[in-house]
């Protein structure tokens, strides 16, 4: 049986994931009952968002455990890479892509209940049990983001820079719940008094109004690597090193596919040989495989690499 410190090992991709999981859970329920008890729909909403978010992170974990399982053969999971013989590099996007349109749509739909609030003439708020709940949860949320943004300089994981962006906009949220229930419980009882209950749904629709966008940058680039979107930098590196390859051996041209997906680069190149070319044996031709393979870059598991010799130009296209 595992400890709990190599469970939330904040040395690896998934312990850190399964830390965040932990403390979005716990503050999920924390906020959800601080919701109902104060008559929050404001942190009712963001105990319902940390919920999603922990789901997504789950969603994450399962995703980055295939992802690693495949990489890195074992008994176990030799199964696995016989019945998905191109791996799991493709789920990633699409768990990105879900969890940044499930965010944009529960957010959404909680701008236009606030509203609806809003004209209904607001909702009344025990300050003081909402105030308590926005200082504990910006901690917490403080804490997570600074963890991962710490943990994710040498792991450099797409879904921890998403989980971190996620939590550095749950502590802007809270933050931003803490002025706005500061200034209710400040007016509360003076002549301004009669504002106190717009200030949940006020509040809540502007924050909505602030995430919604948020999430548009990683859908969009999700989207590009579920279509297989060639990627400029990395498709312009590949075109020079096969420029020096046909130049240095005498191929007469080349033709390159490059994407990306998820953390996976896939690249095919195919070089286009004189077909009365010298004859090379299989060793020289693996070799030049080797010479090419490292000018593209490190030798990585996420590294799908195919490098072809052929004279007849239908092969490449």
């Amino acid at each position: 049986m595992r400890s709990l410190g190599t469970i939330f090992h904040l040395g690896d991709e998934s312990g850190v994931l399964r830390t965040s999981i932990a403390i979005t859970m716990l503050i999920a329920a924390f906020g959800i009952g601080f919701g109902l008890l104060s008559g929050s729909f404001s942190i009712l909403f963001d105990g319902a968002y940390s919920l999603i978010d922990a789901g997504m992170s789950l969603l994450a974990l399962a995703v980055v455990r295939l992802i690693h399982s495949y990489t890195h053969i074992t008994s176990a999971t030799r199964r696995l890479r016989e019945r998905f013989t191109f791996g799991f590099w493709h789920l990633e996007p699409m768990a990105l892509g879900l969890n940044g349109v499930l965010l944009i749509g529960v957010s959404a739909y909680a701008f236009f209940n606030a509203v609806s609030l809003i004209l209904d003439g607001g909702r009344p708020l025990a300050f003081d049990l909402a105030i308590l709940y926005a200082v504990i949860t910006l901690s917490a949320c403080t804490i997570a983001a600074a963890l991962e943004m710490r943990a994710n300089r040498r792991i450099r994981s797409d879904f921890i820079a998403l989980d971190a962006r996620a939590w550095i906009m749950s502590a802007s949220i809270t933050l931003a719940l803490l002025l706005a229930f500061c200034i209710g419980a400040a007016i509360e009882g003076t002549a301004y008094g009669w504002v106190a209950p717009y200030v949940d749904p006020a509040v809540l629709a502007l924050v909505c109004l602030i995430i919604i966008p948020l999430p548009v940058r990683t859908v969009k680039q999700a989207l590009a690597d579920i279509l297989l979107v060639t990627p400029p930098e990395l498709k312009a590196h590949v075109d020079a090193v096969a420029h020096d390859a046909v130049r240095t051996h005498g191929f007469l041209s080349f033709r390159a596919y490059v994407a990306k997906v998820g953390r996976a680069q896939q690249i095919e190149l195919y070089f286009i040989v004189p077909a009365d070319g010298p004859a090379r044996r299989i060793g020289e031709w693996d070799a030049l495989r080797d010479e090419i393979g490292n000018a593209i870059g490190p030798d990585n598991p996420d590294r799908w690499l195919t490098i072809i010799f052929t004279a007849d130009l239908e092969w490449a296209e």
